[in-house]
């Protein structure tokens, strides 16, 4: 059951961050919005963002196959870290009663995105179904 739920939680999360990366390849329209408003418009550009797409996606692919999770994991739990902390105000205060704006509900699970990603770097030995195991 253990490793099951490792798979699912790893296969889930992998998706996530490949729908990610695929989003910065093919709609970098809105990818640069989105760093714009959250990451102080630092990663705008289309050709940036289009690496950091390529990268993240093939990141993410090794991710849902378990391929080379001691790297992977650090990688995922880095992305997830730094999301997190650019909707600080969304996890703070997800219903915006203390933030007058800057806060989005739906940017709560962000926070769970993370916690999981730690759960799976801290149970990585018995993350059994997974393609470097």
């Amino acid at each position: 059951m253990k490793a099951a739920s490792l798979l699912i939680l790893r296969v889930s999360l992998g998706l996530l961050i490949l729908i990610w990366g695929v989003n910065k390849i093919i709609n970098t329209g809105h990818a640069a919005a989105v760093s714009k408003g959250f990451y102080l418009d630092l990663f705008s550009q289309p050709v940036v963002l289009q690496a950091f797409g390529v990268l993240q996606s093939i990141v993410a692919i090794a991710i849902i196959v378990g391929f080379m999770r001691r790297f992977t994991y650090p990688v995922l739990i880095a992305l997830a870290g730094i999301t997190l902390i650019a909707v600080w105000r969304s996890i703070i205060d997800p219903l915006g009663l203390i933030f007058a704006e800057g806060t989005n509900v739906l940017f709560f699970p962000s926070f769970t995105v993370f916690a999981g990603s730690l759960v799976l770097l801290a149970f990585k030995e018995e993350d059994t179904l997974s393609l470097d195991k």
